[in-house]
């Protein structure tokens, strides 16, 4: 299973100047399906030949353009059951291939940029979590979302235990150190750390210690908008809150010890917590625009909201899943052309919406055509 590259993000949503091929394969349900996966890939492989050949290519030049995808039928790793969707992007200068834990339905799309609609979910914040787990003897950071967790390297950043982040102390003689340090969103304390048995000394060093462990952080958080969910034991909790400095903080958490819980346990809690926080969100999105509708600040239309979204006005999308309307649309005239049928030089049309919001700072929710208001299979709310 692959993680998803948010670092090839940028690449992903900027468009090449070239063919950009994009192949959705679903995952099946049993490995007697499975088989028929290679089967399954060699026609979607045919399509695309079919549509690159209505770009313009010859029919050599179309299959020496598909030949890496083409070569992933004779690795049979590839085709190992796995409960997983099989997305695969090639262009001139690109290719990747991810078995993703995602619903795909089958899809192949040729256009001067990748199809991205399927896994806008896995590109935002939306579905995307991050949980800290914090216990004196160990820090795991791991990301998540629907389907999993998994760890995050941070060994180099962050101490490994409380003693690691203090074992440059003596014990053998008292030692004070006083001291302004930046502590939570902009607030200024002064910490106190002294040798000596009592409850108000261990909360000293836990304090330095979890400040220690936010500061490793910044720079693994800092570009990032995902929830970060919290876990430990209760009293470890309220101290790192205090020292937190990540914006984006729930104030639900799990409460325990983390090294008791696998990695399942830990994603079962941790999803149920941060999935109310996602449909908390989405269901704000959509009640703004009904609150807002009829006053200019939303649109149904996609005529109006493909031009708004390039021009970085589209603050929130809601675009449904599974379904694609194909077009053109010319930015310098800020004119949409609908087709009925991909054609050459089309793209979905949504796809794009959904892409130029995101490049512009906006917040993309996919969701169910019929959780969109107005029966449309898109709406936005506007910044202005």
């Amino acid at each position: 299973m692959d993680q998803f590259p948010r670092e090839e993000l940028k690449t992903l949503l900027t468009p090449t100047g070239g063919h950009c091929v994009s192949l959705y394969l679903p995952a099946h349900g049993n490995p007697f399906e499975a088989r028929e996966d290679p089967i399954r890939f060699r026609n979607l492989l045919k399509e695309a030949e079919e549509r690159l050949i209505q770009e313009g290519l010859r029919a050599v030049e179309a299959k020496e353009f598909l030949a890496p995808m083409q070569r992933l039928l004779d690795e049979p790793s590839v085709w190992q059951y796995q409960p997983n969707g099989l997305v695969v992007f090639l262009s001139r200068d690109f290719f990747r291939v991810f078995r993703l834990p995602v619903d795909l339905e089958e899809l192949v799309a040729v256009a001067p940029r990748f199809h991205l609609k399927p896994l806008i979910h896995l590109l935002t914040e939306d579905y995307g979590f991050y949980l800290l787990a914090l216990s004196q003897k160990e820090i795991r950071l791991l990301q998540g979302n629907r389907f999993r967790v998994w760890d995050v390297e941070i060994d180099d950043k962050v101490p490994k235990s409380l003693d690691e982040a203090i074992k440059y102390d003596d014990p053998e003689r008292q030692f004070q150190f006083k001291g302004k340090a930046t502590v939570g969103r902009g607030q200024r304390h002064a910490l106190v750390f002294s040798h000596g048995a009592g409850l108000e000394n261990s909360k000293d060093d836990i304090q330095r210690y979890l400040l220690q462990v936010d500061r490793g952080l910044q720079d693994v958080l800092r570009p990032e908008r995902s929830p970060l969910l919290l876990a430990g034991v209760d009293y470890l909790l309220p101290i790192y809150r205090e020292v937190n400095t990540y914006p984006h903080l729930l104030e639900e958490a799990i409460i325990g010890n983390p090294q008791l819980l696998g990695a399942d346990e830990l994603h079962a809690r941790a999803w149920q917590k941060v999935h109310a926080h996602f449909l908390k969100d989405r269901e704000e999105a959509i009640a703004q625009y009904r609150q807002l509708a009829g006053g200019g600040r939303t649109s149904k239309e996609l005529e109006e909201i493909l031009p708004a979204a390039a021009q970085g006005r589209v603050y929130k999308l809601l675009v449904a899943t599974g379904m694609q309307v194909w077009g053109n649309f010319l930015p310098d005239a800020g004119t949409v052309q609908r087709q009925a049928e991909p054609t050459a030089g089309s793209e979905d049309l949504l796809d794009l919406a959904a892409i130029q919001t995101l490049l512009n700072g906006g917040v993309v929710y996919t969701v169910e055509r019929s959780a969109i208001p107005d029966d449309s299979p898109i709406a936005a709310v506007f910044r202005y």
